[in-house]
């Protein structure tokens, strides 16, 4: 009697080339993930490296803009003492007061007792007059040459050089107000914009 059973024909079967395909699929998916690994942390690297460069490059930059344009902080501060000295020339300063009191002093003591009412009216009003020209004269030469100085400075820098905006815009300012000064000055010491008062014949 032969008890040896014949496998049923529905039963599965192993099949090598299942497994091996599945294996090599497997494999595939593990090297592609770790390709994929590889190139985004190469492409994180190098976006780090591309933004150290890109950081490194603004501040060679920054500091080579910082070396070729040098401070301006003395031409500003030129600048702004031109336009101070126009401004104080044409409104008057104590410098001009005591100078100008001074004068009147001196002419008075000069001045003798039988002096007529015009010499006394020169010695108490016209030379202090005057003399308060005078002084504001000098204050607006100084503010006209000093704002003339900054503009030109550029010119014997070197040529990349210039001025920023607002410092330019002072300095003109400095020399129109310098220039009215000095046109005030010449009218005031002349006598040509207020006559010399006379005192009436007796």
């Amino acid at each position: 009697m032969d008890t040896t059973k014949t496998p049923a024909p529905n039963a599965a079967e192993a099949d090598p080339q299942v497994d091996l395909d599945k294996s090599e699929t497997t494999q595939d998916a593990a090297v592609e993930a770790k390709a994929d690994a590889d190139l985004a942390a190469a492409t994180d690297a190098d976006a780090d490296s591309a933004l150290s460069d890109a950081d490194l490059d603004d501040d060679f930059a920054e500091d080579q803009a910082d070396a070729e344009q040098p401070g301006h902080v003395g031409s500003a501060a030129f600048a702004i003492v031109s336009a101070g000295l126009s401004v104080v020339a044409l409104s008057g300063s104590w410098v001009a007061g005591i100078v100008s009191e001074r004068a009147s002093v001196a002419a008075r003591l000069e001045l003798s007792q039988a002096a007529d009412a015009n010499a006394q009216i020169a010695a108490q009003f016209v030379d202090p007059w005057h003399t308060t020209a005078m002084v504001n004269g000098v204050f607006s030469a100084l503010a006209l040459i000093i704002a003339t100085f900054v503009l030109a400075l550029p010119a014997f820098s070197t040529p990349e050089r210039t001025l920023p905006t607002w410092v330019r815009s002072v300095s003109w300012a400095g020399i129109g107000l310098g220039a009215l000064g000095l046109l005030l000055f010449v009218l005031m010491y002349f006598d040509l914009l207020l006559a010399i008062p006379k005192a009436g014949a007796a």
